[in-house]
């Protein structure tokens, strides 16, 4: 998700601030990127990195995973740019000459965080049902690195002699990501002004 945010975030900020040409270009590129279903493109990208055990594999796994959200996050950004972009303060900060970076950095950027911190908190809990799949199926996470879809998976061939060993991963899998999705709720309902002024 780190790397997501810090590939994902700037694009979606340049998009949406200079528009034009550039615009256009990084939105056709993560158009083409979420033109694939999520899990698909973790798979494809997984079989191409080909998976390996150790830090490496792990390293690997995230890429892709991070690569399948990078898009998400540019657009996030972008459609609160567009609107940021327009109020009284950014066009102050431009007529007393304050230099693009500045204001996207001082101004732009913490208005944007709201959303961001929200669509983090749910993409965490979608990134962890995407390893665990991805580790299902023998393309994650390899051994001996733990992972919640590998024993999903170890569990699945000794379910009638031992189910505990695939009910208890598919659960952590279900209270993990149920957890986070409660966490973005909750910080949905916090951060947006619109749902505080109507409590």
């Amino acid at each position: 998700m780190v790397f997501a945010l810090f590939v994902g975030v700037p694009f979606g900020m340049v998009a949406g601030y200079y528009g034009g040409r550039i615009d256009s270009v990084i939105m056709r590129v993560m158009d083409l990127i979420l033109a694939f279903p999520i899990y698909l493109l973790a798979i494809i990208l997984m079989v191409i990195f080909a998976p390996t055990a150790g830090i490496i594999g792990t390293i690997k796994v995230t890429g892709a995973i991070a690569i399948v959200r990078i898009p998400i996050y540019a657009r996030l950004v972008r459609g609160s740019v567009l609107s940021i972009k327009e109020k009284e303060y950014i066009e102050a900060c431009r007529a007393v000459g304050v230099r693009d970076p500045i204001i996207l950095l001082r101004h732009v950027l913490p208005n944007c965080l709201a959303p961001i911190i929200v669509t983090t908190t749910l993409g965490i809990a979608t990134s962890i049902i995407v390893e665990a799949t991805l580790s299902f199926l023998g393309l994650g996470t390899q051994p001996p690195t733990p992972s919640l879809g590998m024993m999903l998976s170890d569990g699945r061939n000794v379910l009638l002699l031992s189910p505990w060993a695939a009910i208890f991963s598919g659960l952590a899998i279900l209270i993990i990501a149920f957890a986070l999705n409660l966490l973005g709720d909750v910080l949905r309902d916090t951060l947006d002004p619109r749902l505080r002024g109507e409590t």
